[in-house]
């Protein structure tokens, strides 16, 4: 049985969380195979591979998204794990959004928006008061979330592989 309730934003909830704990992992799967999927898609006119995609997970570690140089949190809706967030520091003022993930069947319910408020806060708790990101051109959700909550283009400040697009976020004098 489908539920065709609408769903509602006040079920989501986001705080922070180890990195390391299988909950965060199953996560950073779901991201990865949702962003790499899509990329096989478009580039090579196909799904990854179960090798080629636990290969490019075991390539992409995220275990500087804790403490003292990074934050990962995640988002709950109605207590269960369906988003997620990372910040790492990036230098004194600023620190660098990653792995920002809701999944498909929640997206479009608030938790973006919820998530990236609490990106925000974590970002001034941590003494940013910039926050940059970038993404690839085909991710056109995650684009349009954060043109939608203050991101704007920004030049490119990195050269990763599947950098195509660069944002940032000014917020202000952090409280310290």
């Amino acid at each position: 049985m489908t539920n065709t309730a609408p769903h509602r934003t006040d079920l989501w909830a986001v705080t922070p969380a180890d990195v390391t704990t299988p909950e965060a992992g199953e996560l950073l799967r779901d991201y990865y195979y949702d962003v790499a999927d899509r990329y096989y898609r478009l580039h090579l006119g196909r799904e990854g591979t179960p090798e080629e995609l636990e290969s490019g997970l075991a390539d992409s570690p995220s275990d500087d998204l804790a403490a003292p140089s990074g934050l990962f949190l995640i988002g709950r809706y109605d207590g269960v794990a369906h988003a997620c967030a990372g910040l790492r520091r990036y230098d004194d003022t600023t620190v660098e959004l990653t792995r920002v993930f809701v999944r498909p069947a929640l997206r479009g319910t608030g938790g973006g928006g919820r998530l990236l408020a609490a990106v925000d806060a974590a970002a001034r708790a941590m003494g940013a008061d910039r926050i940059v990101l970038d993404t690839r051109l085909d991710l056109v959700e995650a684009r349009a979330l954060y043109l939608r909550n203050g991101y704007q283009e920004i030049p490119a400040y990195n050269s990763g592989p599947y950098a195509q697009v660069w944002y940032g976020k000014d917020l202000g004098a952090p409280t310290r």
